[in-house]
């Protein structure tokens, strides 16, 4: 296996000059327009990884291998006269060179199809207790359709990953996607709570085709610097998602429609998108339209040589295995800073999905809010900690990020931990601070306020610390996030689990302090990295060999 990853390296790097460079002042900002080989820079690239968790990440290195010949300006200096490739700068074919108008189009309808599939994810966490006493089972048992939803989020991107690179984003993702639409039926007209339970798993298999594929469809349409205002629009869709779950879903279960609406409502807002996505959108990953373009070129000219380069470098069953199944674990087991910042992540990401099921407990339970929907409505200070947390990278990049690159001309990876150790100070404060401020004798306004701290740190722990694991390993980096993503997805499932009983029997209070104490004990993690990050680096297997 290590001679395998070692032989990969080296492929990828004689088709980049000897080696993939560090973050530098000139890969990010200069080279040839529209795509060519020097736009492949690493912050966009790992902004994007860090949404998508797996598709998106392996484009860093199929653009490695792929972009140098695809993306030339001028095709008359290919050395193949039968490699079909991009028209010139201004080859209309070419997605970055779609009309504005088009490509916001697409980012806003692809950012609606994200937020409905992560809204899909909590909507059904308002309506635990309604269902379970339907079925005759245990509140545990109705907490598991939630559960069981970000399962299948952790293992759907195994398989619409591979499929995005051999068929391109849009065969997965409409797929997926009008899979996700239909399956919702079974879950409003189920019967009992097993099926309940098997299609949620199934919603969020066919739901993940979006994370698995929309964020790579905007690296593909937007050059470096309209892109960030792209990903912020995908990242705020996705991150609000599921605060909105339950919120609206608390309102459809207390009113005369009944938990099932939950269901149907996103069926119905779900199903316009696909629809409009499904009739309005063309194929934007680049290697794909030129296989297409060759093809059409064969059947006309008759000349059946023409080809494109990924009919030379498609991807074999082997080459899938190694990228999502073999390679993610052994690097998890191998990589000490894979490891940690998993674990840190998944921690705070569970942390994220216990609070859909925490905060009616406190605000419904313990202050008495008789109404569910009311009693989820302080969810909406997470939102706005959301949003300041992107706020917060964005500053962070302008001024920190942009002077070590003006200072120095490269960029360490561990530049990206300045903000992670804010965010890993917000995530505590914010924990302790909703937990001791839920008393009834303290105004709920200084409880709904905590969620800004706790919504800031649980995003910027995320974004920054998966774009630090891209920054790290660099043309692995989409095995290493595979892995990040997995584990994540998993941990997430299993924290609303002992949600309920933990604040049950702990109380809001104490309930709240042991998970303020955990994450106040991966505080010092950021900060090691931060100092020791490249002595550590210095010893990886698989960063030796990038």
């Amino acid at each position: 296996m290590a001679g395998q990853i070692q032989q990969e390296g080296e492929d990828v790097g004689s088709r980049v000059s000897g080696s993939v460079p560090p973050i530098s002042k000139d890969n990010l900002t200069e080279g040839p327009p529209h795509g060519t080989k020097n736009d492949i820079n690493e912050t966009d690239a790992s902004i994007r990884g860090s949404l998508v968790g797996t598709q998106a990440d392996n484009d860093i290195e199929k653009d490695a291998q792929i972009r140098d010949t695809t993306y030339l300006p001028d095709t008359s200096i290919a050395q193949d006269p039968n490699l079909v490739q991009w028209e010139g700068p201004s080859d209309p074919g070419n997605p970055l060179n779609w009309s504005l108008r088009k490509k916001w189009y697409i980012t806003v309808i692809l950012s609606c199809v994200s937020f409905c599939a992560t809204f899909s994810s909590s909507v059904l966490s308002a309506a635990t207790q309604q269902t379970a006493e339907q079925f005759h089972v245990s509140q545990l048992v109705m907490t598991l359709a939630t559960s069981f939803f970000l399962l299948g989020l952790a293992f759907g991107p195994l398989i619409w990953a591979p499929l995005s690179e051999l068929y391109g984003r849009m065969i997965p993702l409409w797929i997926g996607f009008a899979g996700f639409v239909i399956l919702q039926i079974p879950v409003a007209t189920a019967h009992n709570a097993e099926t309940i339970l098997i299609f949620r798993f199934l919603l969020g298999i066919f739901g993940s085709s979006s994370s698995a594929t929309v964020a790579g469809i905007i690296f593909d349409m937007w050059d470096p610097v309209t892109r960030g205002i792209a990903i912020a629009i995908f990242a705020v869709a996705t991150f609000i998602g599921p605060v909105a779950g339950p919120i609206l879903g608390a309102f459809i279960v207390n009113s005369d429609l009944g938990w099932r609406w939950t269901a149907w409502l996103t069926v119905m807002f779900s199903g316009i998108f696909a629809i409009l996505g499904i009739a309005t959108s063309r194929e934007t990953y680049a290697p794909v339209i030129l296989q297409r373009r060759a093809a059409r070129l064969r059947n006309k000219t008759k000349n059946w040589a023409l080809h494109s380069e990924l009919d030379e470098h498609r991807p074999t069953l082997g080459d899938i295995v190694t990228k999502y199944f073999s390679r993610p674990p052994q690097m998890l087991i191998m990589e000490p800073i894979l490891l940690f910042m998993t674990i840190y992540i998944a921690i705070s990401y569970g942390m994220f999905y216990l609070f859909f099921f925490s905060y009616p407990i406190s605000f419904g339970r313990d202050r008495g809010w008789t109404n569910a929907g009311v009693a989820s409505l302080p969810l909406l200070g997470l939102s706005v900690g959301v949003i300041a947390g992107l706020g917060v990278i964005a500053y962070g990049t302008k001024t920190h990020f942009a002077r070590k690159m003006k200072e120095h001309g490269s960029v360490a990876p561990e530049e990206r931990l300045p903000e992670v150790i804010v965010g890993a100070a917000c995530l505590p404060i914010g924990l302790f601070w909703f937990s001791w401020t839920s008393s009834p004798e303290v105004s709920w306004v200084a409880q709904t306020l905590a969620g800004i701290p706790l919504g800031m740190g649980i995003i910027i722990i995320f974004l920054q610390g998966v774009n630090y694991l891209i920054d790290v390993y660099m043309v692995l980096s989409n095995s290493a996030v595979a892995a990040n993503s997995f584990v994540r997805c998993v941990v997430a499932a299993a924290f609303p689990l002992f949600a309920v009983r933990m604040y049950e029997k702990l109380g809001v209070n104490w309930a709240g302090s042991l998970l303020g104490f955990l994450s106040l004990a991966m505080v010092p993690l950021p900060i090691v990295l931060y100092i020791y990050g490249a002595k550590i680096r210095s010893m990886s297997r698989f960063q030796a060999r990038l």
